[in-house]
């Protein structure tokens, strides 16, 4: 018997998945939750052999969930259910070794067998997601990417410089840069397409 836990913030669609799945013969779904958090907690306390994860939930995405489980070294195997084809999300997915990353939209019985190839070592990816990232690669640096994350928290440029320790000009270039790669207007612009795009 396959181990499923469950997390997803929409209570119905939820609920639905949890009873489709617990249809198949060779699955049960263990545990439900509806952030980010209270899945890594009953993860934990449960030891699925797989949990599916949506990534955008409150508290902690899927990504952080599946980026904390790769840092514990879980035995458990991570798939990534998404309506989103953003390249960032896939890109953290990737590094975050998950097993699968999978269109929600998908049928119930190619998600049972894409869980069942997961369990016996496969890897199982929508091919929609992969052209999605292959088109739009991050031309952001990692330092670009840090300070617009901090500008979209509303930081200005001088609690930014003070933060990093950079200087005001250097926070200002950087800055600068990432509205050049963007072909963003403005700040507010570059990160409204970052953040489009998942890659902040």
């Amino acid at each position: 018997m396959i181990r499923i836990l469950l997390a997803e913030d929409q209570q119905m669609l939820r609920g639905a998945l949890a009873l489709l799945l617990d249809l198949e013969d060779d699955i049960e779904v263990v545990g439900q939750a509806s952030d980010g958090k209270e899945a890594l907690s009953l993860i934990v306390s449960l030891q699925p052999d797989i949990c599916l994860l949506d990534i955008e939930m409150p508290v902690m995405t899927g990504l952080d969930v599946a980026e904390q489980l790769n840092r514990l070294s879980s035995p458990c195997r991570v798939i990534i259910l998404t309506t989103f084809a953003r390249p960032g999300y896939f890109e953290r997915a990737v590094k975050a070794d998950v097993q699968g990353y999978l269109l929600k939209d998908g049928p119930i019985d190619k998600l049972a067998e894409s869980i069942r190839r997961v369990m016996i070592g496969h890897r199982e990816i929508s091919p929609e997601l992969i052209f999605g990232t292959i088109r739009d690669k991050n031309p952001l640096s990692a330092r670009e990417r840090e300070i617009l994350s901090l500008s979209a928290q509303g930081k200005s440029a001088h609690e930014i410089s003070s933060m990093l320790h950079l200087s005001y000009g250097t926070v200002r270039n950087y800055i600068s840069e990432s509205l050049n790669k963007l072909d963003a207007r403005n700040r507010i612009e570059a990160i409204r397409l970052a953040e489009e795009k998942g890659w902040l």
